[in-house]
């Protein structure tokens, strides 16, 4: 077989894999609509910063930016690219500034960079990034393990960081670590959630995401804290960010959805695991995510499709299965 007969054959069949990809999708979705529930969901995609962060391997940065660029094609509205922390304690994100300004941008996707302290912020700025987050704990120990410092002394580092982000009009978000339970603590009172979020709302964070960073959480739990955190944050300025160690995530974040939530943070292919909460698993995968939205007629112009394949592509990078229930059940079925 000569090579252009061959390479003809491999795109005819490459061709008739992915109309078949495209029927499967197609066969599996049963959409029907829930009254209550947003019409619209808003997806962060978190996999390029929680998602490698924890790696042990360095992954290269052309890696990295392949992978965001890929993202990117997906329609995904916003994507954390990187964090600004110090080589020291995350050395997978030593090559931040690199990857952010590396990347392809797409006129239509919001590229976020963490950045724990001014420095960091200033770092992300000069790369080129659209918007900043900031993060806290609900929990006193966490919170000395992660950034070694108290939850108030760590609110008040971030002063720093939200006075430049305003001069330089730079959106800042906030995380909170914990939100559901501690790995040192146990169970975090809904109210002491409700008080840091609050606290990064003055700070002047336009949206908190309520991190259950070890996936300890239920659903029945997730209700009671949107339900209390809602008192002092308006719930359109909540988002979910749910860790799958038991399983609880899809379920946890349809209970956020019934409360009002709209905003909805995941990792392509499940990647995830905080490097200070021992045994926490990935984050719920994007993947998962987007098919229970549509599956709901629920919008978030995600091409699904498009974070299955970025999901592939990492994955193969890192040398083991993704961890998204959807991209192996389509893979199987093909």
């Amino acid at each position: 077989m000569t090579s252009n007969v061959l390479a003809t054959h491999m795109r005819f069949h490459t061709l008739k894999r992915t109309l078949r990809f495209a029927e499967t999708l197609a066969r599996t979705y049963t959409k029907a609509s829930i009254a209550g529930l947003p019409t619209y969901v808003k997806i962060v995609e978190v996999g390029p910063r929680d998602g490698l962060q924890n790696e042990k391997e360095v992954i290269t940065t052309h890696s990295k930016i392949e992978l965001i660029n890929l993202l990117s094609q997906s329609g995904l509205p916003t994507i954390e690219v990187t964090s600004f922390v110090s080589p020291k304690w995350v050395p997978q994100m030593a090559d931040h500034s690199e990857v952010l300004k590396g990347i392809t941008r797409y006129p239509n996707v919001t590229y976020s960079a963490l950045t724990p302290n001014l420095k960091g912020f200033q770092g992300a700025l000069a790369a080129g990034a659209d918007e900043v987050a900031i993060f806290g704990a609900a929990s006193e120990t966490f919170s000395q393990k992660n950034i070694n410092c108290s939850i108030e002394e760590s609110l008040h580092r971030f002063e720093a960081v939200s006075k430049a982000a305003t001069i330089a009009r730079l959106p800042m978000r906030g995380y909170v670590s914990c939100v559901l339970g501690c790995p040192y603590e146990g169970e975090v009172k809904a109210e002491k959630v409700a008080h840091v979020c609050q606290e990064l709302i003055d700070l002047g964070c336009y949206e908190v995401s309520l991190g259950d960073t070890i996936g300890v959480g239920t659903p029945g739990a997730m209700r009671e804290l949107i339900s209390v955190v809602s008192k002092v944050v308006p719930v359109d300025r909540l988002a979910v960010h749910c860790h799958d160690t038991y399983g609880q995530s899809l379920a946890n974040i349809f209970a956020a959805l019934q409360m009002g939530v709209s905003v909805v943070d995941s990792s392509v292919a499940g990647l995830g695991g905080c490097p200070y909460a021992k045994g926490a698993s990935g984050n719920i995968s994007t993947e998962d995510v987007v098919y229970m939205l549509h599956g709901l007629n629920i919008k978030t112009g995600v091409d699904i499709q498009k974070v299955i394949e970025a999901g592939q592509f990492i994955s193969k990078v890192l040398g083991r299965p993704s961890h998204s229930k959807v991209a192996l059940a389509t893979k199987s079925s093909l």
